[in-house]
């Protein structure tokens, strides 16, 4: 089993970005650790962009090379026409993951584009949102 994490703008900066929200582990030793519990997933790929059209891209080429996406919009979930076009137009089933739960912070967090195209949504329990997004990945593809 292949699995695309891709995460959007600002990610990039987390460990540094508003702890308080994001906690204080970089996405990279993170990674690390979360690749090392799964014997079963074959390959995990990770990819992050501030750029639109970079992360279109990116989820066009997992078509037909992965099982499963988990992305995490960023900013780009609750404006991104684009981006929710491009998850209903891949055949690869995308999970939606948030660090932080969208419900509890600023009312324009609350609405999600790409959620509407996802298989399911994770949020809220820190980077540990991804790990649970693995483990729903995991029961609906090896059933």
């Amino acid at each position: 089993m292949q699995i695309l994490i891709l995460n959007g703008p600002n990610l990039n900066l987390l460990g540094k970005r508003e702890p308080g929200i994001y906690g204080n582990q970089d996405f990279q030793s993170f990674f690390e650790e979360l690749t090392a519990v799964y014997d079963d997933v074959a390959s995990f790929t990770y990819a992050q962009s501030n750029v639109e059209g970079t992360l279109i891209d990116l989820l066009q080429e997992a078509d037909g090379t992965c099982d499963a996406v988990l992305f995490n919009a960023g900013g780009y979930t609750h404006t991104s026409v684009a981006l929710m076009d491009c998850v209903a137009a891949v055949s690869i089933p995308v999970y939606e993951v948030h660090i932080s739960n969208p419900l509890a912070r600023e009312d324009y967090r609350h609405s999600s584009l790409i959620g509407q195209k996802c298989v399911a949504t994770v949020s809220g329990f820190g980077l540990d949102s991804y790990r649970l997004a693995v483990e729903g990945v995991l029961a609906q593809l090896t059933d």
